[in-house]
């Protein structure tokens, strides 16, 4: 079953049409891109499937449910993580204290919180020293750690992101595309919003919006 389905959605800006007629399946356990030219819509669909912004005409499912009839809050708070292009970290926090920050929104219950905030900033490669530094004095790969550990503290299903490699260089992208081919295979939906053909070939489906349809192309499996 799928745990997110788009069903002919559209969506329109005053009267410019954006998306028109667009439904597609996403699946725990695999990896998306979304790409297409500029205006295309691609962050559009993003805020979308995030619950940010609401279609004109059709319907978004998670888990079969209309997320119309879902608490915006705690469709955001709970069952999806959001990573922003331009991450949305709180600059004078330190890492260890954006992702505390997190989990305390989600309402996250127990007395080992700091412990599992470290633990996710460890998993997702930040040296203890880092986690300890106000975000400010990060780089730009640390930051994008640390938005990926925060969206991860609530252990929500699905993984929303925003050109996340589009200012790193290309060594730190393969490093943050294995950690979210990790969550992938560890059975969470990720999905990504990408101008790179890299990061749209480390994927297992590429969904290429057009600015007059939608096409998806899907990748095939090879076994060794």
């Amino acid at each position: 079953m799928s745990v997110l389905s788009l069903n002919n959605i559209s969506f329109s800006y005053g009267k410019t049409l954006v998306l028109s007629g667009v439904s597609y399946e996403f699946e725990k356990g695999r990896m998306y891109c979304i790409i297409g030219k500029s205006g295309a819509g691609k962050t559009t669909l993003l805020s979308l499937l995030s619950g940010l912004a609401v279609p004109d005409g059709g319907d978004i499912l998670y888990n079969g449910e209309n997320i119309k009839k879902i608490d915006k809050y705690k469709f955001r708070s709970k069952y999806i993580g959001v990573i922003f292009q331009s991450y949305n970290l709180i600059t004078k926090f330190t890492a260890l204290e954006n992702v505390q920050l997190s989990m305390d929104i989600a309402g996250v219950k127990g007395k080992n919180r700091k412990q599992k905030a470290m633990e996710l900033l460890s998993r997702v490669g930040l040296e203890e020293d880092e986690t300890n530094r106000r975000v400010l004095h990060l780089s730009g790969g640390q930051q994008q750690r640390v938005a990926i550990a925060r969206a991860l503290s609530y252990d929500a299903d699905i993984i929303l992101a925003d050109e996340p490699t589009g200012n790193l260089d290309s060594d730190t992208q393969k490093e943050i595309m294995d950690i979210f081919r990790g969550l992938a295979d560890a059975g969470k939906c990720v999905i990504l919003v990408s101008h790179s053909p890299e990061v749209a070939n480390m994927c297992d489906e590429r969904f290429e919006l057009r600015k007059t349809s939608t096409q998806v192309i899907k990748k095939e499996s090879t076994i060794l």
